[in-house]
């Protein structure tokens, strides 16, 4: 197919703050992990499929729950509201676990 690009896995964005490898990072309503540090408005390159973690909210995660990025605190809740669908949890977290095991689902929702 002479018009495929690239798996998409990985892509190269502009950072819209600036960012550490990885940390959150949301363009529109593509996210993902970034594999480097970036300034704001900087190249970054983040990979939006596949399994990290990620700072969560003070909530409970179940397993297999599907997981939202809070852009304004920049962690993982099950709160859907105004936050991104950005995948499911691998595992189960309690409210004061920090981090959550999160596949990420690669959609642009």
């Amino acid at each position: 197919m002479k018009n495929y690009v690239q798996p998409g896995d990985t892509v190269t964005v502009v950072a819209p703050v600036a960012v550490n490898s990885g940390d959150g990072v949301l363009v529109g309503t593509l996210f993902g992990v970034a594999l480097s540090a970036a300034a704001i408005g900087a190249n970054v390159e983040m990979v939006t499929e596949g399994v990290v973690d990620l700072p969560k909210a003070a909530v409970a995660v179940t397993q297999g729950g599907r997981v939202y990025w809070d852009n304004t605190a920049k962690n993982v809740t099950t709160t859907a509201g105004a936050n991104t669908l950005i995948g499911c949890a691998i595992v189960a977290a309690a409210v004061g676990d920090g981090i959550v095991r999160v596949r990420l689902n690669g959609v642009v929702t």
